[in-house]
């Protein structure tokens, strides 16, 4: 490969194409988008569309691309999809085990919150602490799947 960038923060977008050890003209013809445009999305003078994020995600072996362009760039995206960090599988499966233990414990009293269909002022704080362990939970579920999208594309 040829030389790594001498930019003072280099994008996502840059450096996993440099950690995928691909020239930009080799991105390029892998992903049938010209040089410029990669140059641009990679400098962040032009914004990635999520065709390009898709492509890039599959061209550099980076699934990870896609929860970032989600999470961190896309409108809809920002406030609902979570920021998905990548770690080691033995760290994402300790995570997992903890939340589920939170949400096992929060089970029974989820149940009496939703039982009469309604939400009360005297447990919305209960409910939201639960809605928080569920959304961890989730958010720690997608990285396992991210985890193994990665390892099943190498």
């Amino acid at each position: 490969m040829g030389r790594k960038s001498s930019m003072e923060n280099p994008s996502i977008y840059l450096k996993s194409r440099e950690e995928a050890n691909m020239t930009r003209a080799q991105a390029s013809e892998a992903m049938s988008i010209s040089e410029s445009s990669l140059e641009k999305i990679e400098r962040g003078t032009q914004r990635a569309n999520p065709d390009d994020v898709v492509l890039m995600a599959k061209a550099y072996k980076k699934p990870h691309l896609c929860n970032y362009y989600c999470a961190n760039e896309c409108e809809i995206g920002k406030t609902s999809v979570p920021k998905i960090e990548e770690e080691n599988v033995s760290k994402i499966v300790v995570n997992m085990l903890s939340k589920l233990n939170a949400v096992d414990q929060d089970r029974n009293r989820l149940i009496d919150i939703i039982s009469d269909e309604t939400i009360s002022e005297d447990e919305v704080k209960d409910f939201s602490a639960i809605q928080e362990n569920l959304d961890q939970l989730a958010a720690t579920i997608e990285a396992l799947r991210l985890w193994v999208k990665k390892e099943m594309e190498k």
